[in-house]
Protein backbone atom coordinates (compact mmCIF):
# COMPACT_ATOMS: atom_id res chain seq x y z
CA UNK A 1 0.00 0.00 0.00
CA UNK A 2 0.68 3.59 -0.71
CA UNK A 3 2.31 5.32 2.04
CA UNK A 4 0.05 7.57 4.04
CA UNK A 5 -0.61 11.44 3.42
CA UNK A 6 -1.37 12.29 6.62
CA UNK A 7 -0.28 10.83 9.76
CA UNK A 8 -1.72 11.62 13.53
CA UNK A 9 -0.31 10.30 16.35
CA UNK A 10 -1.79 10.56 20.03
CA UNK A 11 -3.00 13.80 19.38
CA UNK A 12 -4.40 15.27 22.90
CA UNK A 13 -6.52 18.59 22.67
CA UNK A 14 -7.96 20.20 26.08
CA UNK A 15 -10.61 22.84 26.44
CA UNK A 16 -10.34 24.55 29.86
CA UNK A 17 -8.86 21.91 32.06
CA UNK A 18 -11.16 19.20 29.98
CA UNK A 19 -10.10 16.82 27.29
CA UNK A 20 -11.49 16.74 24.02
CA UNK A 21 -9.52 14.64 22.21
CA UNK A 22 -7.35 12.35 24.41
CA UNK A 23 -4.63 10.09 22.54
CA UNK A 24 -6.18 10.52 18.71
CA UNK A 25 -3.93 8.57 16.05
CA UNK A 26 -4.71 7.99 12.30
CA UNK A 27 -3.59 7.70 8.86
CA UNK A 28 -5.26 8.49 5.77
CA UNK A 29 -3.54 7.71 2.34
CA UNK A 30 -4.02 8.89 -1.29
CA UNK A 31 -7.18 8.88 -2.40
CA UNK A 32 -8.93 7.48 0.77
CA UNK A 33 -11.68 8.58 2.18
CA UNK A 34 -12.00 8.59 5.92
CA UNK A 35 -15.53 9.03 7.65
CA UNK A 36 -15.59 9.94 10.86
CA UNK A 37 -18.77 9.53 13.13
CA UNK A 38 -19.66 9.29 16.38
CA UNK A 39 -22.05 11.51 19.47
CA UNK A 40 -22.63 15.31 19.51
CA UNK A 41 -19.06 16.68 21.69
CA UNK A 42 -16.81 13.63 21.09
CA UNK A 43 -14.32 15.22 19.42
CA UNK A 44 -14.67 15.12 15.94
CA UNK A 45 -14.77 18.76 14.67
CA UNK A 46 -11.91 19.49 16.63
CA UNK A 47 -9.94 16.85 15.46
CA UNK A 48 -10.68 18.03 11.65
CA UNK A 49 -9.60 21.83 13.39
CA UNK A 50 -6.27 20.32 14.66
CA UNK A 51 -5.54 18.62 11.49
CA UNK A 52 -5.84 22.03 9.52
CA UNK A 53 -4.45 24.49 11.83
CA UNK A 54 -7.25 26.08 13.21
CA UNK A 55 -6.80 25.12 16.89
CA UNK A 56 -3.26 23.62 18.94
CA UNK A 57 -2.73 20.29 19.92
CA UNK A 58 -1.29 20.34 23.61
CA UNK A 59 0.84 17.20 22.89
CA UNK A 60 1.42 14.66 19.57
CA UNK A 61 2.21 15.13 16.53
CA UNK A 62 0.35 15.82 13.09
CA UNK A 63 2.38 15.02 9.72
CA UNK A 64 2.26 15.67 6.06
CA UNK A 65 3.79 13.79 3.96
CA UNK A 66 5.75 13.00 6.38
CA UNK A 67 6.89 16.13 7.24
CA UNK A 68 5.60 17.78 10.52
CA UNK A 69 3.10 20.49 10.22
CA UNK A 70 1.44 20.55 14.05
CA UNK A 71 2.84 23.50 15.78
CA UNK A 72 4.14 25.62 12.93
CA UNK A 73 2.81 29.37 12.98
CA UNK A 74 4.97 31.39 10.37
CA UNK A 75 4.17 29.23 7.47
CA UNK A 76 0.84 27.79 8.29
CA UNK A 77 -1.16 29.37 5.03
CA UNK A 78 1.18 27.03 3.20
CA UNK A 79 -0.37 24.02 5.04
CA UNK A 80 -3.88 24.96 4.88
CA UNK A 81 -3.03 25.12 0.81
CA UNK A 82 -2.24 21.45 0.73
CA UNK A 83 -5.23 20.98 3.24
CA UNK A 84 -8.36 22.26 2.43
CA UNK A 85 -11.73 22.71 4.90
CA UNK A 86 -14.91 23.74 4.22
CA UNK A 87 -17.28 24.07 7.43
CA UNK A 88 -21.29 23.90 7.94
CA UNK A 89 -20.95 27.54 7.78
CA UNK A 90 -20.57 28.63 3.76
CA UNK A 91 -18.06 31.80 4.87
CA UNK A 92 -18.86 33.05 1.33
CA UNK A 93 -18.10 37.08 1.19
CA UNK A 94 -21.26 38.71 0.48
CA UNK A 95 -20.11 41.53 -0.86
CA UNK A 96 -18.35 40.01 -3.80
CA UNK A 97 -20.11 37.53 -6.63
CA UNK A 98 -19.86 33.69 -7.05
CA UNK A 99 -16.29 34.37 -9.37
CA UNK A 100 -14.88 36.72 -7.49
CA UNK A 101 -15.07 34.77 -4.26
CA UNK A 102 -13.98 31.19 -6.39
CA UNK A 103 -10.95 33.51 -7.68
CA UNK A 104 -9.79 35.19 -4.51
CA UNK A 105 -7.36 32.33 -2.95
CA UNK A 106 -5.80 30.84 -5.95
CA UNK A 107 -5.05 34.43 -7.94
CA UNK A 108 -4.13 36.10 -4.20
CA UNK A 109 -2.63 32.93 -2.59
CA UNK A 110 -0.96 30.55 -5.32
CA UNK A 111 -0.59 33.45 -7.57
CA UNK A 112 -2.16 31.83 -10.63
CA UNK A 113 -2.93 33.86 -13.32
CA UNK A 114 -6.91 35.20 -13.37
CA UNK A 115 -8.06 33.81 -16.85
CA UNK A 116 -6.63 30.21 -15.88
CA UNK A 117 -8.37 30.37 -12.71
CA UNK A 118 -11.58 31.77 -14.15
CA UNK A 119 -12.31 28.91 -16.92
CA UNK A 120 -11.22 26.43 -14.23
CA UNK A 121 -13.86 27.64 -11.81
CA UNK A 122 -16.72 28.11 -14.51
CA UNK A 123 -15.19 24.52 -15.53
CA UNK A 124 -16.29 23.21 -11.74
CA UNK A 125 -19.31 25.34 -11.64
CA UNK A 126 -20.57 23.74 -15.00
CA UNK A 127 -19.54 20.10 -12.58
CA UNK A 128 -22.04 21.06 -9.79
CA UNK A 129 -24.72 22.87 -11.88
CA UNK A 130 -24.24 26.02 -10.81
CA UNK A 131 -22.41 27.94 -13.94
CA UNK A 132 -25.02 30.20 -14.86
CA UNK A 133 -24.77 31.44 -10.92
CA UNK A 134 -20.96 33.03 -11.29
CA UNK A 135 -22.33 36.14 -11.78
CA UNK A 136 -24.47 36.46 -8.80
CA UNK A 137 -24.24 37.21 -5.19
CA UNK A 138 -23.89 35.08 -2.53
CA UNK A 139 -27.07 35.98 -0.90
CA UNK A 140 -29.06 34.87 -4.14
CA UNK A 141 -28.34 31.70 -3.45
CA UNK A 142 -29.90 28.67 -1.53
CA UNK A 143 -28.17 26.88 1.10
CA UNK A 144 -27.36 23.84 -0.98
CA UNK A 145 -26.60 26.19 -4.13
CA UNK A 146 -23.79 28.19 -1.28
CA UNK A 147 -22.23 24.75 0.35
CA UNK A 148 -21.69 23.66 -3.75
CA UNK A 149 -19.77 26.95 -4.49
CA UNK A 150 -17.99 26.49 -1.17
CA UNK A 151 -16.88 22.96 -2.30
CA UNK A 152 -15.32 24.70 -5.74
CA UNK A 153 -13.38 27.41 -3.98
CA UNK A 154 -11.96 24.63 -1.63
CA UNK A 155 -11.06 22.85 -4.71
CA UNK A 156 -9.81 25.26 -6.72
CA UNK A 157 -6.93 25.22 -4.03
CA UNK A 158 -5.85 21.81 -5.77
CA UNK A 159 -5.53 20.40 -2.09
CA UNK A 160 -3.76 16.94 -1.50
CA UNK A 161 -6.48 16.55 0.96
CA UNK A 162 -9.71 18.06 2.13
CA UNK A 163 -11.68 17.80 5.51
CA UNK A 164 -15.48 18.22 5.34
CA UNK A 165 -17.05 19.64 8.75
CA UNK A 166 -20.75 18.71 8.84
CA UNK A 167 -21.41 20.39 5.77
CA UNK A 168 -25.13 19.50 5.37
CA UNK A 169 -25.55 20.37 9.13
CA UNK A 170 -27.07 23.96 8.20
CA UNK A 171 -29.35 22.74 5.44
CA UNK A 172 -32.82 22.02 4.59
CA UNK A 173 -33.40 18.10 4.35
CA UNK A 174 -34.31 18.69 0.64
CA UNK A 175 -30.75 20.38 -0.01
CA UNK A 176 -28.56 17.60 1.56
CA UNK A 177 -28.73 15.46 -1.55
CA UNK A 178 -27.71 17.82 -3.86
CA UNK A 179 -24.44 18.94 -1.81
CA UNK A 180 -23.79 14.98 -1.25
CA UNK A 181 -23.51 13.96 -4.61
CA UNK A 182 -21.16 16.79 -5.31
CA UNK A 183 -18.98 14.76 -2.51
CA UNK A 184 -19.70 11.29 -4.29
CA UNK A 185 -18.43 13.04 -7.16
CA UNK A 186 -15.11 14.12 -5.76
CA UNK A 187 -14.78 10.58 -3.59
CA UNK A 188 -15.21 8.88 -7.42
CA UNK A 189 -12.61 11.32 -9.13
CA UNK A 190 -9.91 9.85 -6.02
CA UNK A 191 -10.21 13.14 -4.06
CA UNK A 192 -8.27 12.02 -0.67
CA UNK A 193 -11.02 13.55 2.14
CA UNK A 194 -11.90 13.11 5.66
CA UNK A 195 -15.75 13.91 6.53
CA UNK A 196 -17.09 14.73 9.76
CA UNK A 197 -21.46 13.96 9.35
CA UNK A 198 -24.24 12.51 10.71
CA UNK A 199 -25.52 11.25 7.92
CA UNK A 200 -25.52 7.64 8.50
CA UNK A 201 -26.83 6.64 4.33
CA UNK A 202 -24.40 9.20 3.16
CA UNK A 203 -21.21 7.66 5.35
CA UNK A 204 -22.03 4.08 4.32
CA UNK A 205 -22.06 4.91 0.70
CA UNK A 206 -18.73 7.03 0.41
CA UNK A 207 -16.86 5.74 2.94
CA UNK A 208 -13.34 3.65 2.68
CA UNK A 209 -13.09 3.65 6.05
CA UNK A 210 -15.24 4.70 9.09
CA UNK A 211 -13.77 6.20 12.37
CA UNK A 212 -16.24 5.81 15.48
CA UNK A 213 -15.03 8.80 18.14
CA UNK A 214 -16.14 8.47 21.32
CA UNK A 215 -15.41 10.82 24.46
CA UNK A 216 -12.25 11.95 22.79
CA UNK A 217 -10.74 8.19 21.76
CA UNK A 218 -11.02 5.95 18.61
CA UNK A 219 -13.42 3.42 19.89
CA UNK A 220 -13.30 1.55 16.74
CA UNK A 221 -12.36 1.43 13.38
CA UNK A 222 -13.66 -0.75 10.17
CA UNK A 223 -14.76 -0.85 6.78
CA UNK A 224 -18.70 0.60 6.27
CA UNK A 225 -19.50 -2.85 5.61
CA UNK A 226 -18.22 -4.12 8.96
CA UNK A 227 -18.99 -0.66 11.30
CA UNK A 228 -23.08 -0.25 10.08
CA UNK A 229 -23.80 -4.12 9.32
CA UNK A 230 -21.30 -6.21 12.56
CA UNK A 231 -20.41 -3.11 14.96
CA UNK A 232 -17.15 -4.27 17.11
CA UNK A 233 -18.71 -2.32 20.03
CA UNK A 234 -21.81 -2.00 22.01
CA UNK A 235 -21.44 1.45 22.42
CA UNK A 236 -21.07 1.72 18.44
CA UNK A 237 -24.57 -0.56 17.75
CA UNK A 238 -26.36 2.03 20.11
CA UNK A 239 -25.47 4.83 18.07
CA UNK A 240 -26.34 3.30 15.12
CA UNK A 241 -29.58 2.32 16.23
CA UNK A 242 -30.17 5.91 17.80
CA UNK A 243 -30.83 7.13 13.82
CA UNK A 244 -32.30 3.87 13.01
CA UNK A 245 -35.14 4.58 15.70
CA UNK A 246 -34.80 8.41 14.13
CA UNK A 247 -35.29 6.93 10.75
CA UNK A 248 -38.19 5.07 11.40
CA UNK A 249 -39.90 7.91 13.62
CA UNK A 250 -39.52 9.59 10.76
CA UNK A 251 -41.12 8.26 7.95
CA UNK A 252 -43.88 7.17 10.22
CA UNK A 253 -44.21 10.97 10.73
CA UNK A 254 -44.66 11.27 6.64
CA UNK A 255 -46.99 8.27 6.14
CA UNK A 256 -48.92 10.10 9.05
CA UNK A 257 -49.07 13.60 7.11
CA UNK A 258 -50.04 12.10 3.94
CA UNK A 259 -52.60 9.33 5.42
CA UNK A 260 -54.16 11.46 8.31
CA UNK A 261 -57.10 8.77 8.77
CA UNK A 262 -54.21 6.08 9.13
Amino acid sequence: MSEPILRVQDIRKSFDGSGVLRGVSLEIREGEVVVIVGPSGCGKSTLLRCINGLETIDSGEIRLHNEVISGRKKDLHLVRQKIGMVFQSYDLFPHMKVMDNLLLGPVRALGRPREEVEKEALQMLDRVGLREKADVYPRTLSGGQKQRVALVRAMLMNPELLLLDEITAALDPEMVSEVLNVVIDLARGGMTMAIVTHEMRFAEAVADRILFLEDGVILEESDPETFFHSPKTERAARFLQSFTYASRRDGAEKQSKNNPQG
